[in-house]
């Protein structure tokens, strides 16, 4: 089923009697059912939900937003809450309890069974945006004196719940973390091979107060699909897999786009916020942005004689603060996607900044050149030195740009803050102040 028809299908699925409703749902994926989820009233998407499975029931609530995780679990019966908070993974069953009201939240609990309820209240001991916060406590764990034969007739016992049983992690009597063998070795090694001299003893792993966005960079940076969380003693928590790690990128990501637009807050959905939401994470920034660029009133007023003199310069303005702040853009975009993905560190800035003036002196002899001719040969038309005027200052104004849109996200990062509010509008106004500056003095060498 195509999910641009899942919406329109949802709704014409109500029409059929239980059996069929509950035979065709049987056959739609999650994806498909979250992404009809959101024209559904709490009436339809109540009938629905019952009508899957215990199984899909957990797998979408946890995809769903907040208010509709709400309406759900309020909605549902003492049996069928109990039921589907069974059934749904530790970590999701977490997230669940810590987005939702506080009355909700000690509704979810008090329908927990006693192990469920202590698994869920250990995870919820650990901060949602570290590692801990994140992970599962369903893993497959051995002990190293174990035989291979003995490691595989532990592991056909193991639950069905374990989150993977590719990575079998190996941990000593104290359960510190000491090695961890694949699925596959085990399978091939002989029976009487011990764990301890087939398993990998350099493991890869993170503490339990990592910041997620480090622990996703870890499990990227080694290709892994699994990685576990130990804590001050090197003991086995728990582990965070690739699906989880997915979910915290697009996070990331989606905070680096807001911060780049000046939008401040979390990341969270459209649809979710309310308009004072809106207007809180939003109007703060743009109050900013419109005081100081207000200096550039003060910047004209400071050069309002050479203004009057020259007038053809205020005709290019535009020109100078827009190509300046696109020019400056490109570049801390480029030095902010670096020092996300770690191919950029504060000591590479030489090197940064190096290959930036030579980009810089590049494109400003090209901009330069382009403005040139373009106002020699193009309405309004001006003079030549006044083009020679306009092109100079053009040229020095995006290898300004180009060379501050490469330092600033450094040292932003440098003292601990968050390049990503470098880029976009904060950018574009520094530049149109400092490149107005620039412009006007460049201008008074040449003219004066």
């Amino acid at each position: 089923m195509a999910a641009g028809d899942t919406r329109d299908s949802l709704r014409r699925l109500l029409e059929l009697n239980d059996d069929s409703l509950q035979q065709i749902l049987s056959d739609m994926t999650v994806a498909e059912l979250s992404d009809g989820w959101y024209e559904l009233n709490a009436d339809e998407a109540l009938k629905i939900f019952l009508a899957l499975d215990q199984d899909k029931r957990g797998e979408l609530i946890s995809e769903l937003p907040t208010a509709d995780q709400q309406e759900l679990v309020t909605a549902l019966s003492e049996e069928a809450t109990r039921d589907l908070l069974e059934v749904m993974d530790p970590d999701d069953l977490v997230d669940l309890i810590q987005t939702v009201s506080p009355e909700v939240r000690s509704e979810v609990l008090g329908h927990l069974s006693g192990e469920a309820r202590r698994e869920a209240e250990f995870l919820l001991r650990f901060d949602d945006d570290d590692a801990a916060g994140l992970m599962t406590t369903r893993y497959a764990a051995i002990r190293e004196d174990l035989t291979n034969a003995q490691a595989l007739a532990f592991l056909r016992r193991a639950p069905e719940e374990l989150e993977t049983i590719y990575y079998v992690y190996v941990v000593d009597k104290l359960q510190r973390l000491s090695g961890v063998v694949s699925l596959r070795q085990i399978l091939f090694a002989p029976d009487n091979r011990r764990i301890v001299d087939i398993m990998e003893r350099n493991v890869v792993s993170v503490r339990d107060d990592t910041d997620q966005e480090e622990t996703a960079k870890v499990l990227e940076d080694h290709d892994l699909i699994a990685l576990p969380v130990v804590d001050r003693w090197n003991r086995l928590l728990g582990i965070v897999t690739f699906d989880d790690m997915i979910d915290v990128i697009r996070e990331e990501q989606s905070e680096d786009v807001y911060r780049m637009s000046a939008i401040g807050g979390e990341a969270e959905d459209y649809l979710e916020s309310s308009v004072p939401r809106l207007i809180w994470r939003r109007l703060p920034w743009l109050v900013i942005l419109l005081l100081t660029g207000t200096i550039t009133t003060n910047v004209l007023a400071g050069y309002e004689t050479l203004i009057t003199r020259f007038a053809f310069l205020a005709l290019f303005i535009p020109v100078i603060t827009q190509t300046g702040g696109n020019s400056g853009t490109q570049s801390s975009t480029l030095m902010i996607r670096g020092l996300a993905t770690g191919h950029l560190h504060f000591r590479l800035i030489g090197r940064a900044f190096l290959k930036e003036l030579g980009t810089g002196l590049a494109i400003g002899i090209a901009t330069g050149i382009i403005i040139f001719l373009r106002s020699i040969l193009l309405p309004p038309g001006v003079g030549t030195l006044e083009a020679v005027t306009v092109a100079v200052s053009l040229s020095t104004v995006v290898l300004f740009a180009t060379l501050l849109g490469c330092l600033v996200p450094f040292f932003i990062d440098k003292f601990g803050g968050d390049p990503a509010v470098a880029a976009g509008p904060l950018m574009s106004t520094l530049i149109d102040v400092t490149g107005l500056t620039v412009y006007f003095e460049v201008a008074r060498v040449l003219l004066i």
